[in-house]
């Protein structure tokens, strides 16, 4: 058998730690996996219709345009259910927008019922904006906060599609043992649940890859006594840039700082995944008042910044948060630094160039302006160098 790449474990939803020494048992120990990988699709787009709708501003422009030309395109619009006196109550967004018509509000002739396509953020915290009891309705507003208008209600016109089948996950050349071995020598066929694992050259947990029913199995061509596993995962699958950053971490922690450098946005998106899952948290941090040294060679995007960061504070394959708002916790104690402290940023000229450009519409990554005012606000001195 193979250098193990994987370890098979039994599922335990109680259990608080995963690896061969936590709660779960070891059922097996696997070369490889055949299509573990798999991108999320891309988010649908749904119709939407604003009822009782007063546009304003670029809103009420893309109407015009989309009754001359069938329809226009909009760009990232702001819901924000209103509370029974009219305040706020949070926000939701639809991307990539575009007006496909109205037509006259049966309830108001004076408003329109809106009619938009869109996708749904990955941001919005719930699927779909309930506005509370005696609500006046909607505030409606552009990327930049910019006012669109109102509107009285939403509905989401619901569009039958066939969910995308995707193929089992396979587990190559694994060793039962315990009781998925017992289970096979007796030719049971309900194998039960599992949990997959990456793990490195030393047999050490790395991350969780995937959750499922195991239900099937056949002799493996990898060796005698080995056996492939069939898995239908219910959690989603790692991404595809989970491989390469797997594979930078298969010896185990990197020690060299910068391995992420060389990964895409992607990439350097789920090395943070990985070292959070390998972050140790509630350490003691080093003294306030510390310096940290940021090699900034790298930072050409948003994820590169925090993947320095992590290791500036923590030391290579540290991490030290993914985003603004996890950032803004590490900043708060015992994730390896607190505030006051110096943060020495080496070529910060990189990512004043990379990351100095604003969309004009949309969600969108900090800036080099935005990160150095973020953390000054938080009390860290930083040094361009």
């Amino acid at each position: 058998m193979g250098a193990p790449k994987y370890v098979l474990l039994s599922y335990d939803e109680e259990a608080e730690s995963t690896g061969e020494h936590g709660y779960e048992q070891t059922w097996a120990l696997c070369e490889d996996a055949a299509d573990l990988f798999a991108d999320p699709p891309s988010p649908a787009r749904g119709t939407y219709e604003l009822l009782g709708c007063a546009p304003e501003g670029d809103l009420r422009t893309a109407l015009a345009r989309a009754r001359a030309d069938g329809s226009a395109p909009l760009g990232l619009l702001t819901l924000e259910p209103l509370d029974k006196v009219g305040g706020g109550d949070g926000e939701w967004w639809l991307e990539d927008v575009r007006v496909v018509g109205d037509r006259p509000c049966a309830r108001d002739l004076s408003l329109r019922d809106v009619t938009v396509e869109g996708r749904q953020s990955d941001d919005n915290p719930y699927d779909y904006p309930q506005c509370p009891p005696l609500s006046p309705g909607y505030r409606i507003s552009g990327g930049d906060g910019e006012p669109w208008g109102g509107c009285r209600d939403l509905a989401h016109v619901q569009e039958d599609r066939p969910e995308p089948l995707e193929p089992p996950l396979r587990l190559l050349g694994c060793s039962p043992r315990g009781a998925l071995r017992a289970a096979l020598d007796g030719g049971e066929e309900d194998l039960g649940h599992a949990k997959v694992v990456r793990i490195d050259s030393s047999g050490r947990p790395v991350q969780s890859a995937a959750e499922g029913e195991l239900r099937a199995w056949i002799p493996s061509a990898r060796g005698p006594g080995l056996v492939d596993l069939t898995l239908d995962p219910w959690s989603e699958r790692p991404p595809l840039a989970a491989r390469e950053v797997w594979d930078l971490w298969g010896e185990g922690r990197p020690a060299e700082p910068g391995r992420w450098a060389g990964c895409d946005a992607d990439g350097r998106r789920f090395w943070l995944d990985t070292a959070l899952a390998n972050h140790t948290y509630g350490t003691s941090d080093r003294p306030r008042g510390s310096t940290y040294h940021l090699d900034g060679s790298h930072i050409t995007d948003a994820p590169g910044f925090f993947c320095a960061l992590g290791e500036a504070v923590n030391g290579p394959a540290g991490y030290f948060g993914w985003g603004l708002d996890a950032l803004d916790d590490c900043l708060r104690g015992r994730w390896g630094a607190s505030t006051p402290l110096t943060l020495v940023w080496h070529d910060a000229a990189v990512a004043r160039t990379c990351l100095g450009v604003t969309p004009h519409t949309g969600l969108r990554p900090p800036t080099f302006e935005e990160l150095l005012a973020l953390l000054a606000e938080r009390h860290v001195d930083v040094r361009l160098a």
